[in-house]
């Protein structure tokens, strides 16, 4: 079957200061999802899917949705709080969404069996990101498993130290990987900022603050991850183990389910192995408003170059 990409969109951009992934990035009006979406297309994806809160759904369909729905088919799944297991508490005030795992989980009825790929809507992943996921997705690796018994997924990755903005802090999931080109584990860490020429992230322990260094070299997830239909069963008891803890989290109207802690669960405990394909693509988003202008002078620059036309969408046909 060829593969599904889902794009997760229903983060509210709150250090962005508003719903960043239907902002344009150039003078033709385009958003970062717009050019995702085109290499998407180019990869041979089958369709999209957008994960979205429902109330966004008039706009998400009238900035992009029906637009690009002449090129490739388009649907909507919605990630919404009250989306919990049968007797899950949800503390009072709760507004933040439950989370990346939690996303991909509410896309389950759009994906069906197909193979697929997860990003973020307000990431930069490039082309050769998009044919290298394509070709992993539409093989045999991903199909079956393995004589291990472990079920193939795969990881986009990216140095760490091409990922930072200078604008702010950001989350990233720092990775490792085998001699065999496997991913071995993923931490989150939820704070990492530019130190120099490297980089440093914040942890919270005990009451108190601790930094340490970076070099800036470590191979970290951008959420670009690719999937059987077997994933599935993972994200749900991943979502039934965290509604168990919630209650006892540092901070139960943040806590969060995060897809890469599902991904590094299942390699520990050998269920699955994640191929880690290497792109020479440089990677750029928007998590302030204020990293807007540095994406806008490198999106003219690929157009210069001949990397996407000046319009993106054609009528009739896609580029």
């Amino acid at each position: 079957m060829r593969p599904v990409l889902v794009i997760m969109a229903a983060g509210m951009g709150s250090r962005y200061g508003g719903l960043k992934q239907i902002d344009s990035v150039d003078a033709e009006g385009d958003k970062i999802i717009d050019f995702s979406i085109y290499d998407a297309i180019k990869a041979d994806f089958a369709k999209i899917v957008f994960i979205i809160r429902q109330e966004h759904l008039a706009d998400f369909k009238e900035a992009i949705g029906d637009v690009v729905n002449e090129f490739i088919p388009v649907e909507y799944a919605f990630q919404d709080l009250s989306k919990v297991p049968e007797g899950a508490w949800i503390p009072e005030g709760r507004q933040k969404p439950w989370g990346t795992a939690h996303a991909v989980l509410c896309a389950r009825e759009n994906v069906g069996e197909a193979p697929f790929a997860v990003i973020n809507a307000d990431d930069f992943y490039g082309q050769d990101a998009f044919l290298k996921m394509g070709e992993f997705l539409s093989g045999s690796e991903v199909q079956e498993k393995d004589s291990d018994g472990a079920w193939h997924y795969a990881m986009v990755g990216f140095r760490l130290k091409n990922t930072l903005t200078s604008n702010g802090y950001v989350s990233r999931g720092i990775c490792s990987s085998d001699k065999d080109g496997f991913l071995s584990t993923v931490t989150e860490r939820t704070h990492i900022e530019k130190d120099g020429n490297q980089a440093r992230f914040l942890e919270l322990s005990g009451g108190g603050e601790t930094w340490t260094g970076l070099s800036g070299e470590e191979l970290v997830s951008m959420n670009f991850w690719g999937f059987s239909s077997s994933i599935f069963g993972a994200l749900e008891k991943e979502m039934e183990d965290f509604f168990k803890n919630l209650k006892t989290a540092p901070d139960p109207l943040k806590a969060e389910a995060y897809l890469p802690m599902v991904v590094n669960k299942l390699i520990n405990e050998g269920s699955a192995k994640c191929k880690v394909l290497d792109t020479p693509g440089r990677w750029f988003g928007v998590t302030y408003k204020e990293d807007k202008a540095v994406v806008r002078v490198n999106i003219e620059e690929l157009k210069k170059a001949g990397v996407y036309p000046e319009w993106l969408w054609q009528t009739g046909e896609s580029n």
